[in-house]
């Protein structure tokens, strides 16, 4: 029997659904009866990070190649009967997959058959085919796909600086994993990982716009298939509180040099809450939003350039970041303003009058991110993962006050756990 929960915010003036179904997985409807479109999210929580695991199944720990989860997510687009594409392209769908650190999603966007969509969604990704022939196909199709990132100077400056900010932490490899990595995954590894992290307890649905509750579940009740309850201990190594280099720097085919500036964060194994994400966000747009006096500083010296600098809270299991990233003939001079920035908010506080203007800024933004259904699903998946609630979300950020910013800046943006990559052109 379903277990439904209404979930509404007088705020937003919106509700939304969260069902437990009977097979595990957890079922989030978000009805947008005016909207033209709907977009459904099905996802579960392993992403590249979930390298080492132990289940309730398991005797001792499982250690798998990098690079495993972005693999089987390639995989679970083909059975014996073909591709799943293929049959979303007779519904008119737009299908797609991503993998992240810590989660993997498959998703549809459409204006019409909704619920025939829907059943194909569920159908292929509880449809697991891997075959030797398969598998080694694909690592010839991943391989490329890896050796084109190599190439690619903004996923190079990302992962340069995460080498250089994590000793230990799987964050700092690359999602796809390597090529002599992934030469090493199997059909059994991947049945294995598979069976493990695509559990349905260990899953979500989400579903944003056009839908009715009730055909949304009686679909689940005809398609999902029931799910022993299986616990999932992800072991990480200790990883220590400073950096392992405070610069980093590569030469490659680019035109402007690129950079990251990161600001590593003491975590443990808990995520960052709402409430101090809300924290972090208000304080950011204060700090370098367009509006900011370091953004005109930065922009007056021609240091940036408007149309790259940017900036933005990076956190997951085990890791958390401040990273401010763009153009510049002077990465090292951003970098220094940045910091002196920081520090004079936190020695002379923060002005009022910019936290009002830059939390009614980040609120606002949150608000009108709710007439899109994709970021609504997309949301909606990604805080189920993190324990936090959608709505609970916009009132931390509208709660948020002034003290509690500049407490959180006390814990982040410290210049001794700061790394600087840089991207440069080749001579």
């Amino acid at each position: 029997m379903n277990i439904i929960k209404e979930i509404k915010s007088d705020r937003v003036g919106d509700r939304y659904y969260e069902v437990e179904h009977p097979s595990g997985l957890r079922i989030f409807v978000y009805p947008k009866e005016n909207n033209n479109s709907t977009y459904a999210v099905f996802g579960t929580r392993y992403g590249s990070i979930d390298m080492c695991f132990k289940s309730s199944d398991d005797s001792e720990p499982n250690k798998v190649p990098a690079g495993i989860a972005h693999y089987l997510e390639h995989k679970l687009f083909e059975s014996e009967d073909g591709d799943a594409f293929a049959r979303f392209a007779k519904t008119g769908a737009s299908a797609n997959a991503y993998t992240s650190f810590d989660k993997t999603c498959y998703l549809f966007s459409c204006t019409e058959n909704v619920y025939e969509s829907l059943e194909i969604l569920l159908d292929f990704v509880q449809s697991p085919y891997f075959t030797e022939q398969t598998v080694q196909k694909e690592q010839g199709i991943i391989g490329q796909e890896i050796r084109m990132y190599d190439d690619d100077p903004q996923w190079r400056v990302m992962f340069n600086l995460l080498r250089a900010m994590y000793h230990n932490h799987p964050v700092k490899i690359d999602i796809a994993g390597t090529v002599e990595s992934i030469a090493q995954i199997t059909p059994e590894l991947l049945y294995k990982c598979y069976n493990t992290f695509y559990n349905l307890n260990n899953m979500v649905l989400c579903v944003a716009g056009n839908v009715e509750v009730n055909k949304v579940l009686e679909l689940c009740d005809k398609m999902l298939k029931p799910s022993k309850h299986l616990s999932i201990d992800r072991i990480f190594e200790n990883e220590p509180d400073e950096v392992v280099q405070s610069r980093i720097e590569q030469k490659l085919s680019v035109s402007t040099t690129i950079f990251q500036l990161g600001f590593k964060e003491k975590v443990g194994k808990n995520r960052v809450s709402a409430e101090e994400i809300a924290q972090t966000e208000i304080l950011l747009e204060l700090m370098a939003s367009d509006s900011s006096p370091l953004f005109r500083r930065l922009l007056d010296a021609e240091l940036i350039n408007q149309s790259t600098f940017a900036y933005e809270y990076f956190e997951g299991p085990g890791y958390a970041s401040v990273i401010f990233s763009g153009e510049s003939k002077d990465p090292d001079a951003v970098a220094d303003e940045i910091k002196k920035e920081a520090e004079k908010l936190r020695t002379q506080g923060i002005d009022p009058v910019a936290f009002e203007r830059s939390k009614k800024a980040v609120y606002g933004r949150l608000i009108s991110s709710f007439n899109s259904v994709d970021n609504i699903a997309n949301t909606l998946a990604s805080l189920a993962f993190t324990g936090h609630e959608l709505f609970h979300y916009v009132d931390s950020v509208s709660q948020a006050d002034i003290a509690s910013v500049q407490a959180r800046l006390n814990t982040q943006l410290r210049a001794d756990s700061s790394v600087l990559s840089i991207v440069k052109p080749i001579d």
